[in-house]
C-alpha cells in the first residue's frame, strides 16, 4: 500500500509538472513576457494615475465641502439679515399704523369739533339774525321817538312864542 501511495504520488507529480510546464507554455504563447512586462508597466501606471486623480477628487471634495460651509455660512448671514430687516420693517409697520389709528381719531375728533362749530355758528347766526331784527325794531322805535321828539320840539316851540305872545299880552 505504500509502494502504491508513493507510484500514485509520484504520478500525481509528474501529471502536476506537465500541466505546469503546459499552462506556462500556453501563457506564453498567449502573451509574450515583453508584452507582459508593458502591460504590467501600463497597469502600474494607470494605478498611479487612479490614486492621483483619487487624491485630486479628495482634494477638490474637500475645497468643495469648504466652499459649502461658506456659502452655507453666508446664506445664513444674508437669511439672518434678511429676518432682522423683516423684523425692522414690521416694526415700523406697526409703529405707522399706530401712528394712522392716532391721526384717524384726531381727523375724527376733529370732525366732530368742526360739527359742533358748525351748529354753534348755525346757533349764532340765528342769533345774530334775531338781533338784527331786534335793531331794527330798535332803530325804527328811535326814528320814531325822534319823530315824536321833532314833534314834541316843535309843540313846544310853539307853545313858546304862544305864551311868549299871551304873556306880554296879559301882562297888560
Amino acid at each position: 500500500q505504500l509502494l502504491e501511495a508513493k507510484a500514485g504520488l509520484s504520478l500525481a507529480q509528474a501529471q502536476h509538472a506537465l500541466q505546469l510546464q503546459q499552462a506556462k507554455a500556453q501563457i506564453n504563447s498567449m502573451v509574450p513576457k515583453k508584452q507582459f512586462e508593458q502591460l504590467q508597466n501600463t497597469l502600474r501606471e494607470e494605478q498611479c494615475k487612479t490614486q492621483q486623480l483619487q487624491e485630486s477628487l479628495q482634494l477638490q471634495a474637500e475645497q468643495t465641502c469648504r466652499q459649502l460651509v461658506r456659502i452655507q455660512e453666508e446664506h445664513e448671514q444674508l437669511l439672518q439679515a434678511a429676518v432682522e430687516q423683516a423684523e425692522g420693517l414690521e416694526q415700523s409697520l406697526r409703529n405707522a399704523e399706530a401712528v394712522l389709528a392716532e391721526r384717524a381719531a384726531q381727523l375724527r375728533d376733529a370732525q366732530a369739533q368742526l360739527s359742533r362749530n358748525k351748529l354753534l355758528i348755525e346757533e349764532l347766526r340765528e342769533e345774530n339774525r334775531r338781533f338784527a331784527m331786534a335793531l331794527q325794531a330798535a332803530e325804527l322805535k328811535q326814528k320814531s321817538m325822534e319823530e315824536k321828539n321833532q314833534l314834541l320840539e316843535e309843540q313846544a316851540s310853539a307853545l313858546k312864542q304862544l305864551i311868549g305872545k299871551i304873556t306880554p299880552a296879559s301882562l297888560s
